[in-house]
């Protein structure tokens, strides 16, 4: 996972997936494989980054993030997508296909 500065890091061309968690999430710990196998398998094709909800309150409210995990794919700054809730692999493949 990628550290940097959050709205730079967003105005990529590539999708940007945003996991929006928390240290003390059950779910998160059980997302956070899944989006390491992504990341790996696509490599340069997208970035992946985490954000620490309870560090980075002022990101979280800033794109209404109600739960986590909840994940959110930016590209060239522009928010393409975001739900709530643990994605399986095909899903988030799927919504990263749609955002390529």
């Amino acid at each position: 996972m990628e550290k940097g500065n959050f709205n730079t890091i967003i105005q990529d061309h590539r999708p940007v997936v945003v996991d929006f968690h928390a240290l003390w999430c059950g779910p998160c710990k059980v997302q956070s494989p899944i989006l390491k196998e992504i990341a790996s398998e696509m490599g340069n094709r997208i970035r992946v980054i985490k954000i620490d909800v309870d560090r980075n309150a002022e990101i979280a409210q800033r794109f209404h993030i109600q739960g986590v995990p909840t994940l959110v794919i930016f590209r060239n700054g522009e928010m393409k997508y975001k739900q709530a809730g643990v994605h399986s692999k095909p899903q988030l493949m799927n919504a990263i296909a749609e955002n390529l």
